[in-house]
Formats: C-alpha cells, structure tokens, sequence
C-alpha cells in the first residue's frame, strides 16, 4: 500500500466515525453543544470573517461562485457545503480544493479527545451526543484556522437559527430564495421556514438577499432590523441586467450594488445561476467594501470563469449527452425544467429518478413532467430513500404507465437509460430527485469514462 492510499483509507476511516453519530436527516435543534466543542477547541470559528449562506435553492452554486470571486482576489478561502456527491473531502474545500486526506486525518485527531469531552458531558446530563453534522462543522472550522484561510464561506446545513454552522458570527449573511422544503424539521409555511433561516442574522450584520417572496421578504427585514443590520435585496440594490445562451454556459451581465460588470463569461447552465452569480457579487461586493466599492472587473471575470458547481446540470457523459442536477424539491425541479428548455435543444428527455422519503416526490414529478419523454425510476442508496416501487406508483399516476419504468438498482437504470439515448441523435438522459443519486451516477460515470465515449 502507498502512503497516497493509506491517507486515504484513514481519511475514509474518519468519515465513517462520522457516520457513526446521528445523521444529517435528524438534527438536533440546539448550539450550545456545538458552542462547548469550540470552546473546548479555542474558538477556530472566530479566527477569520465568515460569509454566512442560506435558502432553499441556490445555496450551494452561490456559495462556490462567492468563493471564487474572492480566491479571485487572492484570498485564501474556507469552504463548507452540503452534502457531498463523491467524497467526503468535498465538503470541507480550502483555497478552491477538497481538503487534503493528510489534513482532514490530522485535524480529525486533533480534535477528537474534545469531542469525546463534549459527548460525555451531553450523556451525563441525558443529551444526545455530538451529531455528524455538530461534529462535522467543529472539524471544518478548526480545518479552516488551521489552513489558515483569509476568509471562510459557510452554507447553512439546515435551517439557520439551531444549525450548528451558527456558532460563527457572519460577517454578512446571505440568503438565497426561500421555498418549502424539509417541512417537518423547519415548518409548514414559507413564512416559518424563512423566520428559521433569518437566525443567521448577528448584530449589526450585513445581510444580501435574493428575491423572496412578500412573506419571506417580510421576515428577514424584520431580522435585519432587529440586529441593527444593513439589507440589499435583488431587485433593488442588485439583479441580473441580462444573460445569453453561449458555447459553455452563458453571458452574463450583473449590476452589483456598486457597479455593473458587463458580459462576463460563466461556464454554468440556467437562468438560476445567473441569478445566483448577481447574489454571490453583491455578497462580496458587501464584504470586501460594505457594497459601495466596485469590483475589479478582471477578477469578477476570472472568479466566474474558475467558478464550477458540481451535480448541478452537469455533463458526465457524452454520445450520448447524460447531465446530473440535484434538484430535489418541487422548486428545483421546475428551474431545471426551465434550464433544459432554454439552454439544451433536445428532442427527447428520460429522467433517472430517486427520492428520498421526506420530499415532495409529486411536485417534482408534476414540475418534471412538461419536458420529460419518459422516467426511469429507481431507489438511490440512502436509508432515507423512497422504494423504487412505490416512487413508481406515484409517476405512473402522473404521466402514465407507458412513461414509467422501473428499477430496483439504481445502475441498472442508468445503463438502461444511457442505452435508450443512445439509439437515436438527439436524446439525452438527466439524472435528477436525489443529491444521493447525482452522486451515485457521477461516480459510475467517471470509472465508466462516459465523458471518454466519443474518442
């Protein structure tokens, strides 16, 4: 065995002792044991300013787009998103790249006795120990000073208010659009979810908006008041002034808060991202010169232009064309409905599709339905999927029994889908429903060398 190869295996031993704690699916509503391990571990989060990001969708893109932007400007950048697609490594990046195994095992054992400390002191007075998700965010704050990075951007795991992601204070907190989903941990309405994710919010705090909804709008004015915090909303303070379908991606024109920025090239599919992009520049025009300094407008183009956003509407295999996206609620699922009609010229779209049991599988049929020729469905490798069957159940009753196939593997659909494209020009298949599942095809993808098919 290598030294390269016993990293890995070290660093794949501590994503299963990660593992081992509650899950990501079950929360728990409190900081103050996450609080205990930072303070056990000297506070790492308070060792750089922090970009604080949350919503529903959009959260991840504008998070690596922000990142970019300011690795653009030769800042050594932390970033924490959620969940990975592959590895676990992806999850924690420092200056544009998956941790390294030796730095994720060091760190891991450095702060592991403390943890340790913090799980028998919850157990002694009748709590649950750490979660992977409390655990995982004392690792990945303590990861970031050790780096030590300039700045750091945080996406929210869940929520805002009791996510463990906030014990740092955000320098600026942003907010993507705010929609319905994880209802049975964050409310049945938009309004509960959106007074959630305003917890993020700290004292005198900028705050960055997209466009919300009234209710949703309301609730993070009201926060921005209350912590005697700046707001700039999309449209008012910014906004996407245009974008056209180029070779790549797009062209993109985005008036910040302190400039505009004209045609610049962002190699990511969607109107969605676009939109994405004019939040990210407003949030890093807000940190970097409280929103009243423009940017260089060189280093807005090459922040784009290095900007990726793996698992959404990518491409991982050609001849044929095979995209991934990770929408997996009901608003996801109509953007990229809407991503495939203006950016993709199709004729005929199969979906592979797999749902995880809290979600809103219906919605995201019926918003995937309009531009689908037919669904393969299937079961992705998670404890919380749906069962291919009665996902099956449910499509059939959406767009019929001759629309719907089913799979008890999720490979064997992949290959079953990848052949029918395959059988005639113009075809493709996107693999959509379950970050779980995008993660699982892109991984088959690569050891299958799709994207090698035409050579």
């Amino acid at each position: 065995m290598t030294d390269e190869d016993d990293e890995r295996e070290r660093a794949d031993a501590v994503y299963q002792a990660l593992l081992a704690r509650v899950g990501e699916g079950a929360p728990e509503r409190r900081l103050d044991a996450t609080r205990r391990a930072m303070e056990l571990l000297g506070d790492p989060q308070r060792a750089y300013p922090i970009i604080h990001v949350t919503g529903t969708n959009g959260k991840t893109s504008t998070s690596r787009i922000a990142e970019s932007l300011l690795r653009a400007y030769g800042l050594r950048t932390g970033l924490l998103t959620s969940p990975h697609l592959v590895r676990f490594n992806e999850r924690i990046v420092i200056d544009g790249e998956p941790i390294a195994d030796e730095a994720l095992v060091r760190n891991w054992e450095d702060i592991s006795p403390y943890l340790e400390i913090v799980d028998a002191e919850l157990t002694e007075a009748g709590k649950a120990p750490l979660t992977f998700f409390e655990a995982l965010t004392a690792l990945a704050f303590a990861a970031f000073a050790d780096a030590p990075v300039d700045v750091a951007v945080i996406e929210v795991g869940m929520g805002g208010e009791w996510d463990s992601t906030n014990v740092g204070d955000g320098q600026v907190a942003v907010f993507t659009p705010i929609a319905l989903d994880h209802t049975k941990a964050l409310g049945d309405t938009v309004e509960e979810i959106a007074r959630t994710k305003s917890g993020i919010v700290k004292p005198s705090a900028d705050v960055v908006s997209s466009a919300q909804t009234p209710e949703a709008d309301r609730v993070l004015r009201d926060a921005a008041l209350l912590t005697e915090s700046t707001f700039a909303e999309q449209p008012g303070d910014f906004d996407v002034a245009s974008t056209r379908v180029a070779v790549g991606g797009q062209l993109v024109t985005v008036r910040g808060r302190a400039a505009t920025y004209e045609d610049v090239f962002l190699p990511l599919y969607g109107d969605h991202q676009a939109q994405n992009a004019a939040v990210a520049v407003a949030a890093v025009e807000t940190f970097l010169g409280r929103g009243t300094q423009p940017l260089n407008p060189a280093l807005v183009e090459e922040g784009f232009a290095t900007a990726t956003s793996p698992g959404r509407l990518q491409l991982i295999g050609i001849e044929p064309s095979i995209l991934v996206d990770a929408a997996h609620n009901p608003a996801g699922a109509e953007t990229l409905a809407e991503a495939l009609r203006t950016y993709f010229d199709f004729d005929e779209i199969t979906f592979v599709i797999g749902i995880l049991g809290d979600k809103d599988a219906r919605g995201v049929i019926r918003a995937l339905a309009p531009v689908a020729t037919q669904f393969f469905v299937t079961r992705p490798d998670s404890d919380r999927a749906r069962e291919a069957e009665d996902l099956g159940d449910l499509v059939r009753e959406e767009v019929g029994d001759e629309a719907t196939i089913v799979y008890s593997d999720a490979i064997d659909a992949l290959e079953s889908a990848r052949d029918w494209a395959g059988e005639e020009g113009r075809r493709a298949v996107v693999v959509a429903g379950s970050i779980v599942l995008v993660g699982q095809a892109m991984a088959y993808a690569e050891e299958q060398e799709w994207k090698k098919a035409a050579t």
